[in-house]
């Protein structure tokens, strides 16, 4: 655990946190003031398991970036289910086997590169950093819509509000799905 106190605040040096991440086995990244946080990148860094309690803290929002199965290198807790009492994020993460631990660190590690940008004057051939990815994932993108406006079919990239690209995205469609509940308030 990291001493925020006033007295010489270890929280605000980076050498620190990173130090603490990379002893850490998981790394707990509730929501700040946004889903995603900082840390969240810092711990992969690490090679630091992250337990995400929301699924808009990374599944929906780097989906080119991480795995589409989340299961493979963090641990997601409902934390309206912590909020509530109802489960301990200690007993949950006691019971992950060794073997699980071990998978899971191996492709945090793996990664790594996918979450940084790299310098580009650096000799890193073969070497996929974030920008990469991202540029490659517009282009992507691009050429999809592209495609479906030359074949004049009512493209489905156009049917659904922004709000639910993330389904489209990461599913291929914009049915219900389980995680709906986490981003639409209900009335009543």
């Amino acid at each position: 655990m990291l001493e925020c106190d006033i007295r010489g605040n270890k929280c605000h040096k980076p050498v620190f946190v990173m130090k603490m991440f990379q002893s850490s086995v998981f790394c707990i990244q509730p929501p700040g003031d946004s889903y995603t946080r900082r840390s969240t990148f810092d711990s992969i860094l690490a090679g630091c398991i992250p337990v995400f309690f929301h699924p808009g803290s990374a599944y929906i929002q780097y989906l080119w970036h991480l795995p589409k199965d989340y299961t493979r290198y963090s641990v997601f807790i409902t934390g309206k289910d912590v909020k509530d009492g109802k489960i301990s994020i200690e007993k949950i993460l006691h019971r992950i086997p060794k073997s699980k631990v071990v998978t899971m660190r191996e492709e945090v590690i793996r990664m790594i590169p996918r979450v940084i940008y790299a310098d580009p004057r650096s000799r890193l051939e073969n070497f996929e950093d974030a920008f990469d990815i991202t540029v490659k994932g517009v282009l992507e993108r691009v050429d999809k819509l592209r495609q479906e406006l030359r074949e004049g079919a009512n493209s489905s990239s156009f049917d659904f509000g922004e709000e639910v690209t993330w389904k489209y995205s990461l599913f291929g469609t914009v049915d219900e799905h389980e995680w709906d509940h986490f981003f639409y308030k209900r009335n009543g």
